[in-house]
Parts: structure tokens; C-alpha cells; sequence
């Protein structure tokens, strides 16, 4: 994967196909990132996922403009570090 992008549309297709890597990414996703691509997520970091359904739409929200030195970074290695 070359992108945050790529990555979001892989774990999305594949946790629309596999129950336990769902369940594994809904509980654990930090430990999915680390366990199947070697990325390790900054402590400081939260990953939160939430899962659709067909009464609840999720709406994520960019980040506000003020970014810090490690949320910059964050972004220049192509994470998104979005959700509050």
C-alpha cells in the first residue's frame, strides 16, 4: 500500500469479507496496523472505528486547522490523524 487511501479501501474490503479481521479491527485497530503491515501507531494517536449500519450514518470531520509538529508529521507520512 502506498497510501492512506489504499489502505482505508483494503481494510474496508477486507473487513467486509472477513468476520474475524472485522471483529480483530473494530477491537484492535492498532494492533491490526502493527500485526499486518508493521506500522506502529503513535501512543498519542487514537483509532477509533465505527461500524455502519442501515440506520446509523458516520460522518467524519477533518481535523481543525491547527495542526502540531507530530500531527504534521502524521500527515506528511500519509495518516490521517483525524477523529476526536
Amino acid at each position: 500500500m502506498q497510501t492512506a487511501e489504499e489502505l482505508n479501501t483494503y481494510l474496508m474490503q477486507k473487513a467486509a469479507e472477513d468476520e474475524d479481521f472485522r471483529a480483530q479491527l473494530v477491537s484492535d485497530p492498532k494492533g491490526v496496523l502493527n500485526d499486518q503491515f508493521g506500522i506502529t501507531v503513535p501512543d498519542n494517536i487514537q483509532i477509533k472505528v465505527h461500524e455502519s449500519d442501515m440506520q446509523t450514518i458516520h460522518l467524519a470531520l477533518p481535523p481543525t486547522p491547527v495542526l502540531d509538529e507530530e500531527q504534521l508529521e502524521a500527515i506528511s507520512a500519509g495518516w490521517c490523524c483525524c477523529g476526536q
